[in-house]
Formats: C-alpha cells, structure tokens, sequence
C-alpha cells in the first residue's frame, strides 16, 4: 500500500496506537523522526563547536601579535642594551664635568675673568638662585657687558672653551648708543649664562 492511497483521515494519531499505524505510515514517522533527531544533534554540538572555534582563533591571533611583538623586542634587545650603555657613557661624561657645590664659586670667577679678559666692561654680573633637577642643580647668571663686537663675540667664544659646561640664554647685542647705529661703537649684550654643578651622591644615582 502506497502512502498516496491511504485515507489519512481513518488513521488513529494517538502516539499509544501507533503501532497500529499503516506500515508506510510507521516508515516515514520513524525515518522522520530519526533525521529530526539526527538534525538537532548535529545542529547544538556543531554550534557549540563553531563558538569554541571561533574563540580559539581570536585567541590565537591575539597570541600571534604578541609573539611577534615579543619577537621583535627579543631581536632588538642587544641593540637597546648597547644604546642604553651608550646614553649612560654620555651621561656619566656630563657629570664629570659639571663642578661640585663647593667648585661653583671658581667657575663664577673663570666667567668674570673671561670677560674681562676679552676687554668687556660689566655693566652687571647677578647670579640668580640656583634651579634643583634630579640629580644635578643649574645656577643662572645675568650679564650684561659693554665691549665691541670683536669683544662680545670673543668672549662667547671663551665661554664655550671652558673646562666645564657653561650654556648661553636669552641674548641679545643692541648698540649702546642707538643713534650711532652703524658706526663702529660700543655695543651692550645682555644674556643668561648658565653653569651646571652635580648634586650630591650622584654618582651613586647614577651607576
């Protein structure tokens, strides 16, 4: 008997009779009911899969970019140690020749010689109170200074060949006669020089 030809209407649904269900009819509820099931399993435990899949590769690509960022400072390592040794050579070389507290007095009187040595007239020699860092302390002195142009300039020169660190700030040169511009005359220059001189222990910080 096919299952076109059955009056389905004459079939007893009750799940109890079904044993006395045409057998056709016993064929197709079992064979769909079996692929139902089948689907259902297949559908939870591939989705379960598919997330812990899913998961592992994100995880995955985050351990990637880590490994190579890993890899990459691994590589460069010995590169940043020689740099490193580096900076603390060209550190420990400033430190040498910035002055001890108690030398400080000496290279304020080198600065005043220099100058009077290139034939400036001070007009002011101020240092101003000394600026604390880490581990080192820079002491300003204002100046200004009457000479001629050879004269200023020469004693710049003389300030950058002292033995220890000396900067220039703020400097200006005018003529000190402004109606005499462009005749050879006196000129004023006003600046900031700076002086450096080690804290204490620092060589200790340092090492």
């Amino acid at each position: 008997m096919k299952l076109a030809e059955l009056n389905l209407d004459e079939i007893d649904w009750d799940f109890n009779s079904a044993w006395s269900w045409p057998l056709p009819v016993r064929i197709f509820v079992i064979i769909l009911s079996c692929i139902s099931i089948l689907g259902a399993g297949v559908y939870y435990d591939t989705f379960s899969q598919s997330q812990v899949l899913e998961t592992a590769q994100k995880k995955e690509a985050e351990l990637k970019i880590i490994f190579e960022i890993k890899q990459n400072q691994a590589s460069n390592l010995s590169a940043y140690q020689e740099q490193l040794k580096f900076i603390q050579q060209k550190l420990n070389d400033i430190i040498k020749q910035m002055p001890m507290e108690e030398e400080v007095a000496g290279l304020v009187i080198d600065i005043s010689q220099t100058g009077i040595a290139s034939g400036l007239e001070f007009k002011l020699f101020k240092p101003a109170p000394p600026i604390h860092q880490d581990f080192y302390s820079e002491l300003p002195i204002n100046i200004e200074v009457v000479g001629e142009y050879e004269e200023l300039l020469l004693f710049i020169s003389g300030l950058a060949s002292l033995h220890r660190i000396v900067t220039i700030h703020d400097l200006t040169i005018v003529p000190l006669d402004k109606t005499k511009i462009g005749k050879q005359d006196k000129m004023l220059m006003s600046v900031t020089v700076k002086t450096y001189y080690e804290n204490k222990n620092v060589k200790d910080s340092v090492k």
